[in-house]
């Protein structure tokens, strides 16, 4: 074989390695959409659980007599600071049985209710001492964190109790080329036990699964796919790779010349 075979041979060999695509069915999401969107969405409502650090705040239309119910602590500046300490609504921890310790209602039984559920738990409780009781209860610590192959992987503090595994995949900017999309890892806890679910994000199948919309504390995986996991065992710069093997088709070509 003459020099100009051999090296014709090698271009067109890099060009293919290069220029090699994926199939579409791989990385477009939710390819069905339009035969599943149609069909009945279930009620998502997120469920109170140990750790959870709420707030809750009581009015009333006499707003003296609730404030019993809502107790300050007082915030001590760092040391060295000239300002002065500030007030803040105390926070309230459910504890690995699920209560609270509330003031004037005593201890309180709320892990596994939904917010609307202990709403209402603390309205009636409350009518026995204010007229017109109204409760404000919100999460302060709803986290999800989102690890692997997206572009922004870490834990996002979320302010509202309801978000998708798209919101939270789009919080982490997108999965990266290399990330799996048939086969995204859900780990949530559920009353002290980890499960874990697949979801095929190709397919919409997931959204009326009871792992489109994320609860408090999950961990959504991302695996990487074929192609960086031969990169790490190959090396992840294949262009260095190829200059490489271009260097020696070159002098070999020009030895034999």
């Amino acid at each position: 074989m003459n020099t100009k075979k051999i090296l014709i041979l090698f271009f067109i060999t890099s060009f293919f390695i290069l220029t090699s695509c994926a199939s579409k069915k791989k990385i477009v999401y939710m390819q069905n959409a339009d035969s599943s969107l149609g069909k009945s969405e279930k009620l998502f409502e997120t469920k109170l659980q140990p750790d959870d650090l709420l707030l809750i705040h009581v009015s009333a239309k006499d707003l003296e007599s609730a404030q019993p119910f809502n107790l300050e602590i007082l915030m001590v500046p760092p040391a060295g600071s000239t300002g002065a300490g500030q007030r803040q609504q105390q926070l309230y921890m459910i504890d690995n049985e699920g209560y609270i310790q509330f003031p004037v209602l005593g201890k309180l039984k709320i892990g596994g209710l939904t917010r609307a559920q202990a709403i209402n738990l603390f309205t009636e409780k409350l009518n026995e001492y204010l007229q017109s009781p109204i409760v404000n209860l919100r999460i302060m610590n709803f986290k999800v964190s989102v690890l692997g192959e997206v572009h922004r992987p870490g834990t996002y503090n979320i302010p509202t109790e309801r978000i998708t595994l798209l919101d939270a995949l789009s919080m982490a900017s997108d999965l990266t080329i290399y990330g799996q999309r048939k086969n995204i890892l859900v780990i949530r806890e559920i009353e002290g036990k980890k499960t874990t679910q697949r979801v095929d994000l190709t397919s919409s199948d997931f959204i009326n699964s009871d792992f489109y919309y994320l609860k408090q504390n999950d961990v959504v995986y991302v695996e990487p796919n074929k192609t960086r996991t031969n990169a790490s065992a190959v090396g992840p710069n294949i262009s260095i790779a190829l200059s490489v093997v271009s260097l020696l088709v070159t002098i070999f070509a020009l030895s034999i010349k």
